[in-house]
């Protein structure tokens, strides 16, 4: 499931990312974005949603709240 998907306030941990963007993936790497790491949807709002991901919350829109897959 990806993150447009899943509840908020509990904690997942992410499988992969989907996207065949390298830069896209490079630069949520350096946010600690990757396969294995924890990652919990704080809150939503119309267009994306806020992420906590290391101790640090990060807006994303929509499109890569879903390309994050977490089980």
């Amino acid at each position: 499931m990806n993150l447009n998907q899943v509840q908020e306030g509990k904690e997942y941990i992410i499988e992969r990312i989907e996207t065949e963007d390298e830069e896209l993936n490079s630069f949520l790497f350096s946010l600690g974005c990757y396969s294995g790491e924890p990652i919990t949807v704080v809150s939503r709002r119309r267009g994306g949603c806020t992420v906590s991901i290391k101790d640090a919350r990060y807006n994303i829109d929509q499109q890569l709240a879903q390309a994050i897959i977490v089980f």
